[in-house]
């Protein structure tokens, strides 16, 4: 059972504040069981992603099912998680969890269009485990390596999803390197303060 099927896709690690500016997804073939893949403003396409934070709000948002949405932060921004019927095991794992808590989830990017024309970027979790800080720490830690390693590696003109960003988005890639950097600063923030408890 360890053995991962081959046909799964890798989960990127990316900071809430770049998952919510992606908005372009698209498919690498016609085949309509083809993976769907967010397009990350550092360069990388996602079908999956990994995240850790703190859920500090969920709330059955469902009308006729039940539907929870959870509201996890990382030191970037916020993600937003949606579970129901279909995720069964992330719907439960919501109904049963107590904010303020942190948790791992790993799920898939969902993007929808607003009445104004813009677009908003959810998770539909796949699993979410609840974890401790220290592993809350190491995420941002790798998350932080990785983001920095896309950004290198942005120019490369071989880069054909950083290409892709250039014609999707307008955004700064620098920005991201900042929002990582702020991200590390903040683990030794929060060591501070639990050193003064």
């Amino acid at each position: 059972m360890s053995q991962a099927v081959p046909s799964r896709e890798v989960a990127r690690r990316v900071f809430a504040r770049e998952f919510n500016d992606a908005s372009y997804t698209f498919k690498e073939s016609d085949d309509e069981r083809a993976p769907v893949y967010l397009l990350l403003p550092t360069g990388e396409r996602a079908n999956r992603v990994f995240l850790v934070g703190t859920l500090t709000e969920k709330e059955d948002v469902g009308e006729d099912n039940e539907y929870w949405r959870g509201r996890i932060v990382d030191p970037t921004g916020t993600f937003f998680v949606y579970a129901g019927q279909y995720q069964p095991e992330a719907a439960s794992a919501l109904r049963d969890l107590e904010p303020p808590a942190y948790v791992a989830i790993v799920g898939k990017p969902r993007t929808y269009e607003t009445d104004d024309g813009g677009v908003n970027v959810s998770v539909r979790p796949e699993s979410i485990t609840t974890v401790d800080a220290a592993t809350r720490d190491r995420w941002v830690i790798e998350t932080a390596t990785r983001t920095l390693e896309r950004i290198e590696a942005f120019d490369d003109e071989a880069n054909e999803y950083a290409r892709m960003v250039d014609e999707q988005y307008d955004l700064d890639v620098a920005s991201y390197r900042e929002a990582a950097v702020s991200a590390l600063q903040s683990l030794d923030e929060t060591d501070e303060l639990e050193a003064e408890a």
